[in-house]
């Protein structure tokens, strides 16, 4: 997937703020409560700092099977960053593991 994560915040709120959209996109498509981010998505993020964070960011999202017991809930989801030289012309794919 790619999402736009820059525009019409405050700079001291940007990162952050982008950092909570990413979470409510993958909350919203992959359906699970649990939402982690991986850190180097998350680098990638704050790689320019608070204010001047990426435009756009591509997003691989995986559900996983939560192996702890205690766990509330079954399925978590892990979202990872794809690095791309550019955005044009790049379709979001399924893929099935099986």
């Amino acid at each position: 997937y790619q999402r736009r994560v820059h525009g019409g915040l405050t700079l001291k709120t940007r990162t952050p703020k982008s950092i909570k959209a990413v979470r409510k996109f993958a909350k919203h498509f992959m359906k699970t409560k649990d939402i982690r981010i991986d850190p180097k998505l998350n680098k990638a993020l704050w790689a320019r700092g608070i204010k001047h964070n990426e435009t756009r960011v591509r997003l691989r999202m995986e559900r996983r099977r939560n192996e702890d017991e205690d766990a509330l809930d079954k399925l978590y989801t892990v979202v990872s960053w794809v690095p791309v030289a550019t955005f044009k012309g790049l379709k979001e794919k399924k893929i099935d593991v099986d």
